[in-house]
């Protein structure tokens, strides 16, 4: 079963936060890292994966998304430190 990925990306100061959807985590991370795409990420140096939901289903992970994108930074920041509270990057973990 095909499954899709709600992500939080930062920066090494964990002063910047990137929620982004994707269907492959591992490689959207890489690009992440790789600045292989211009735009926010390549711009901030947003490349650190701090925190990460699974969804079966598209629908859902763009929803959530949306939501995530909606909330104030300081909501962002409390779900990462509840799951991850050193910011490590969990890119590693998940290869």
């Amino acid at each position: 079963m095909k499954q899709y990925y709600v992500y939080f990306t930062t920066n090494k100061n964990n002063n910047v936060i990137y929620v982004g959807v994707t269907g492959n985590l591992l490689q959207r991370i890489y690009q992440h890292k790789n600045k292989i795409f211009a735009g926010f990420t390549k711009k901030y140096n947003v490349d650190k994966l701090v925190y990460y939901e699974i969804y079966n289903n598209i629908e859902d992970a763009i929803r959530r998304e949306k939501q995530l994108k909606n909330w104030h930074r300081e909501w962002k920041m409390r779900l990462i430190e509840e799951h991850n509270p050193e910011f490590n990057d969990s890119y590693d973990n998940i290869k």
